[in-house]
């Protein structure tokens, strides 16, 4: 009876040779790769980048400014160094975050206040001001809440509040002492007039609108 065929026997240096030749193999393709990529590396362009936190309707700054070389996809529309100078003084058309890359559509020449506008300035005490943080561009909406006790308290009881939609332009920074918070809001011109009023007779109120504007 035959018995179980042995497999034929490798020398170890056969083995040991064969490792060799793949390894060789492989390094050489890791360094073609290495090489096409630093090909890709090597070509950079100079940009203009973002280095802090810039609100909608900011001005911008040369502090707010870097530079940055990187390889740049043609279809990124980025400011290029050489044109910084461009960009300062212009307001932000969106929120800027540090480490972005700043494109020419992130900044605008015009106002926050548009034509046919008016700019209310609303004072919110501490209790009036919303968690969520104020910033430009911000969607809101001017309520009327008549004193307790007047005529108007017992006319609206049953009926929807008095609302003017408006749009935050600045927010300052509180007031010390007191906590007063001072709001710019655009509104049409034709609400204006009666922001106004109702914030000099303390009747004002300011809530946020959904991000959809409703």
């Amino acid at each position: 009876m035959t018995g179980p065929v042995a497999p034929p026997r490798v020398s170890a240096r056969r083995r040991r040779a064969g490792v060799i030749a793949l390894s060789l193999a492989l390094i050489a393709a890791g360094g073609a790769g290495v090489a096409v990529l630093l090909l890709q590396v090597g070509d950079r362009t100079d940009v203009v980048t973002v280095v802090r936190d810039v609100q909608v309707g900011q001005v911008l700054t040369e502090d707010d400014l870097g530079k940055a070389s990187v390889a740049l996809d043609p279809a990124v529309k980025a400011v290029r160094a050489d044109d910084l100078r461009s960009v300062v003084g212009k307001r932000a058309a969106v929120e800027l975050k540090p480490g972005s890359l700043l494109a020419v559509s992130q900044v605008t020449t015009d106002s926050l206040v548009k034509a046919g506008e008016q700019l209310v300035p609303v004072g919110l005490e501490p209790k009036q001001i919303p968690a969520t943080a104020l910033v430009p561009g911000q969607k809101v909406q001017l309520v009327h809440v008549p004193a307790q006790g007047t005529p108007d308290t017992d006319k609206t009881s049953d009926a929807a509040p008095q609302t003017i939609d408006g749009r935050v332009v600045k927010a300052s920074d509180a007031a010390p002492g007191t906590g007063v918070v001072v709001v710019d809001v655009a509104t049409s011109a034709t609400n204006g007039p009666r922001a106004a009023a109702w914030e000099a007779a303390g009747t004002l109120r300011l809530v946020l609108a959904a991000p959809d504007g409703s």
